[in-house]
């Protein structure tokens, strides 16, 4: 690349999972371009907390096509603001978007880098993501995501381990929920393996997870004499994270918290069955992948199953093998996030 880019817009209104990946490539951006302004284009309001206190990032837009930017006035208003912005490079993570295009048509004259995810082979989302970034010759920025806090979420999440008496024992968090239902393991199975590390390992056992997971998380608790304790939908996202950071082991399916807790250096025990780790399992040392044996249709990397045993994938995921996982990693310590 001859001349340096000045202003740069990098464009993904993806989900939480997303873009805690797209994380390593700003980190790698920001250290390749030092002096560079970079901001990101999300998808919707929630989304910016994930990027709201990173250092490597300067200002956040929102392109939410489904509410605030649903009317072509809205769109084009967005259109005229990344235009006053004069960006020198646009990097579009979200191609098979039509408007994404449009509103990133506002930066011409620049150069564009695309997003062409690799079908050819398994490659991890991150790695896939650096990729784009090839041609500006950037540098391998390691192996961990990004998730700034900032002290008010810590507090909170302090003075929330403080007043439940947390700080007592190890904090297990189980996330039951997931946006896809075939990367979610039995509440059934979730309420067992909470009695067996409450009981076996004198842990506390935390739910977390958005309101949508009161539901699941109101299960597990019917079903244990652990008395866990519910969290779903009275965190932010930011304050999740802290929670996370706090917490010695997350146990999770394929879903954002599970990046999350990579990303503030909580260990992870993932499940997963549709999914495939090789792109999408968590990033970074000390976690734990546990996936059925024996199945040849695992992974299918489908939304949806088809087999004859519904999810059977996540049915043969035992709870003693998840507590013996829990159990060794406990052991080892925690990891660091990078």
């Amino acid at each position: 690349m001859d001349k340096k880019p000045v202003n740069i817009l990098i464009i993904k209104p993806g989900a939480m999972g997303d873009l805690l990946h797209l994380t390593p490539s700003i980190r790698a951006l920001k250290s390749r371009f030092p002096e560079a302004r970079i901001d990101t284009m999300v998808g919707n309001t929630p989304s910016v907390d994930l990027f709201r206190h990173n250092p490597f990032i300067s200002d956040i837009l929102v392109y939410d096509r489904f509410a605030a930017h649903k009317s072509l006035s809205a769109l084009f208003s967005l259109w005229s603001e990344i235009s006053s912005r004069s960006y020198d490079l646009v990097i579009n993570f979200q191609r098979s978007n039509l408007k994404t295009w449009f509103l990133a048509s506002a930066a011409l004259p620049c150069r564009f880098l695309v997003y062409h995810k690799t079908r050819s082979r398994q490659i991890h989302a991150v790695q896939d993501h650096l990729k784009t970034l090839a041609p500006l010759g950037v540098e391998e920025p390691g192996d961990y995501l990004d998730l700034y806090l900032a002290e008010e979420q810590r507090y909170f999440a302090a003075e929330l381990f403080k007043s439940h008496g947390l700080d007592e024992r190890p904090v297990i968090a189980l996330n039951p929920g997931a946006s896809h239902p075939v990367n979610r393991w039995s509440t059934a199975n979730f309420a067992v393996l909470a009695d067996r590390l409450t009981n076996e390992l004198q842990a506390t056992v935390i739910v977390i997870g958005g309101s949508a997971d009161t539901p699941l998380a109101d299960e597990i608790a019917s079903q244990s004499t652990a008395q866990p304790l519910i969290l779903t939908g009275k965190t932010s996202m930011l304050q999740l994270g802290a929670v996370l950071e706090k917490s010695a082991v997350l146990i999770s399916g394929d879903t954002g918290p599970m990046h999350m807790a990579t990303a503030v250096g909580t260990a992870v025990i993932a499940l997963f069955g549709a999914a495939d780790p090789d792109r999408t399992g968590p990033v970074g040392s000390g976690h734990r992948v546990i996936m059925a044996d024996g199945l040849p249709c695992v992974p299918c990397r489908s939304r949806k199953c088809d087999n004859s045993v519904y999810m059977e994938c996540m049915k043969l995921i035992a709870v003693d093998t998840v507590f013996e996982a829990v159990k060794e990693v406990l052991e080892q310590g925690k990891p660091c996030a990078s």
